[in-house]
């Protein structure tokens, strides 16, 4: 009987890059190491956000961002005052 591990390995594909530039083999190394990821899973966790589809982005997620910045302060006079210092 073979353990899960065994299973999700035998129907993993391999895949082997012939010519990779060493300077950029280098700089994935350090990234791995930063991240603290073995280079194989560096570079899945790489492919894998270049090639899965992303929510698409909104306008409306910004809804309030920033808010405490603005907070006390006329956003109509700050902007007249600014357009006015334009002159």
């Amino acid at each position: 009987m073979s353990s899960i591990m065994e299973d999700i390995w035998r129907n993993m594909a391999i895949l082997n890059i012939k010519n990779f530039p060493d300077p950029l083999y280098q700089k994935l190394r350090a990234r791995a190491k930063r991240q603290h990821r073995s280079m194989a899973q560096e570079i899945i966790h790489l492919l894998s956000e270049a090639v899965e589809a992303r929510k698409p982005l909104s306008i409306l997620d910004l809804k309030g961002l920033g808010k405490e910045y603005w907070k006390g302060i006329n956003a109509a006079e700050h902007i007249e005052l600014e357009r006015r210092s334009w002159d």
